[in-house]
């Protein structure tokens, strides 16, 4: 008989989640580990392939639902690092690692006086997930100035570095997303600017700003616009609980949108190459479920994109809702709406 595999010094076993999610929902973790090393990373793999445990790796908990209990090792990224490199008069390249609180990092680069990330403000969640999402907001996306990916191969057990090619970027898309447990990301490097143009193309913001919005503002500026914003139109996860945008914004071809429009003038879409964005949020108010609670779960009632649990609601509860307004959109637009988190368990 084959000697069992000692488990790692840090490893906890049957670990509650709720705290580990935005949408606070319970769930339990067979095992669990904090890494803050490529050591322990390697260490924590090691043991569970060795145990035979399949393994889930967590960030911010921002970006999932938790649909029951995970019944193997949650392995929770906690590696830091943040500085900087190729420091020139035009720019400079921020280095994070993957446990590095996202927002903190924005502001972190916005009041050294770099432009690129400031309108990716607030957006919960850590650097080592920002690159499975392609988080965007306000006309900016992660992929707009990510250089590089370092990941943990899981084939091959190497630290390998992907260029923003590599990366296979799109809209809320990735490499990562598409291959999920291919690679296991422990930094990211960005490249940032001192004379970059501010992104001012969404109302929101020039609103905001004011008339006669100037280049002459810097990047903390914008990313106190962003803040404002989003703090007015987004619920708190610590006082709502919630998983940010749960819909992604449909992309349909010109066709299809000029069909919508015939039958529904007021359709929101931001024309793009060849194809039309549609407002996933204006075609769930429309569908009426703006504000809707029932007795654990809603939706927010002021942005129809976000998804609430407001009295304990579990992961199955908030993917019920879900499923309900995906088949209420699709019947009165013939629109299929994609969710952005990843569920787990159950």
């Amino acid at each position: 008989m084959s000697q069992q595999a000692e488990p790692p010094a840090k490893l906890k076993v049957s670990v509650g989640l709720s705290k580990l999610n935005t949408l606070r929902v319970s769930a339990t973790a067979k095992f669990y580990i904090d890494v803050a090393s490529l050591d322990d990373l390697r260490g924590a793999l090691a043991w569970a392939e060795e145990s035979g445990h399949k393994t889930l790796v967590l960030g911010g908990g921002s970006n999932l639902v938790f649909a029951g209990d995970f019944d193997g090792l949650v392995i929770r990224m906690q590696m830091a690092a943040r500085h900087w490199e190729q420091v020139d008069d035009t720019g400079a390249t921020l280095v994070l690692g993957a446990g590095e609180n996202w927002h903190e990092a924005v502001l972190y680069a916005a009041r050294a006086g770099y432009r690129g990330i400031e309108n990716l403000a607030l957006i919960p969640g850590t650097a080592g997930a920002a690159p499975v999402q392609n988080i965007g907001a306000y006309g900016v996306e992660l992929c707009d100035t990510l250089v590089s990916v370092t990941a943990l191969d899981r084939e091959s057990n190497q630290l390998v570095c992907l260029d923003n090619m590599e990366c296979g970027f799109a809209y809320r898309d990735s490499l990562f997303k598409r291959s999920p447990g291919s690679y296991i990301i422990t930094g990211i490097r960005l490249r940032l600017s001192r004379e970059k143009p501010l992104q001012f193309g969404y109302r929101d913001l020039e609103d905001y700003l004011g008339e006669g919005v100037s280049q002459e503002l810097d990047a903390l500026t914008v990313a106190e616009a962003v803040m404002a914003i989003r703090r007015r139109k987004l619920p708190d996860p610590e006082i709502i609980p919630n998983a940010g945008s749960f819909f992604k914004n449909p992309v349909v071809s010109i066709e299809q949108f000029s069909e919508l429009k015939a039958a529904h003038p007021d359709v929101v879409g931001y024309p793009q190459s060849g194809t039309v964005k549609l407002a996933a949020a204006w075609l769930i108010d429309q569908s009426g479920w703006k504000g809707y609670r029932n007795a654990r779960v809603g939706v927010h009632n002021r942005q129809a994109l976000v998804l609430i649990n407001h009295s304990g609601g579990t992961g199955q509860d908030v993917l019920e809702l879900a499923s309900d307004i995906r088949r209420s959109v699709q019947e009165r637009f013939g629109v299929n709406l994609e969710m952005e988190p990843g569920i787990v368990g159950g």
